[in-house]
């Protein structure tokens, strides 16, 4: 079982990641289980709710899974780096990398395979750590990071916006959709 990271191997920030990370399970189990209650979760979301964003300037739910496999490559290749020592990494903005893509000209079930095989590929290479490999920090806008706490910030990460799209995204039943047009729509006519 892969030990928890502790506070000092991770930016504050991370902590909502981290705190997601259920404590009586392994992290890799964590991941492979999520993955495949994710995919069916983002598989069973038709194209008109798959543009749903819950207000103005959000993001849509492609968005959204658009933003999830961003992460998960950005948290997996700082792992990989620090692992093979290497010392520092820059920052990525979250909106920048969404704004720049078109997940919405995508299909949900594109994004979710994509997703999909993303994980997949980082689940095998996370299990390929050694124990030394995992204690290797590095550091990536500013702060020190441990190679471990990448691993849990990456299943806490998943976590953490599964939590939000069924809160603000699916739990609508009645609701009119709002997607970005109608938003921009909107905004014209008031």
């Amino acid at each position: 079982m892969t030990a928890r990271p502790q506070p000092d191997e991770y930016q504050p920030y991370a902590e909502t990641y981290v705190s997601q990370v259920p404590h009586d399970k392994d992290v890799l189990t964590v991941l492979a289980e999520s993955l495949k209650h994710t995919y069916e979760l983002f598989t069973g979301i038709d194209s008109e709710k798959a543009m749903y964003a819950y207000a103005l300037n959000k993001w849509t739910i492609k968005e959204v899974l658009g933003h999830m496999i961003d992460t998960e490559r950005v948290f997996a290749f700082r792992a990989f780096c620090f692992s093979r020592e290497e010392a520092v990494l820059p920052g990525f903005d979250q909106d920048v990398y969404v704004n720049n893509t078109d997940y919405n000209a995508r299909s949900i079930q594109d994004l979710a395979e994509e997703f999909r095989v993303t994980r997949l590929s980082n689940l095998y290479m996370f299990k390929s750590l050694t124990n030394a490999q995992l204690n290797r920090r590095g550091t990536a806008i500013g702060f020190a990071v441990s190679v471990r706490a990448l691993l849990f910030c990456a299943a806490g990460h998943e976590l953490h916006h599964i939590k939000i799209l069924k809160e603000r995204y699916l739990l609508i039943k009645k609701r009119h959709l709002f997607t970005r047009d109608a938003a921009f729509l909107l905004t014209i006519l008031i």
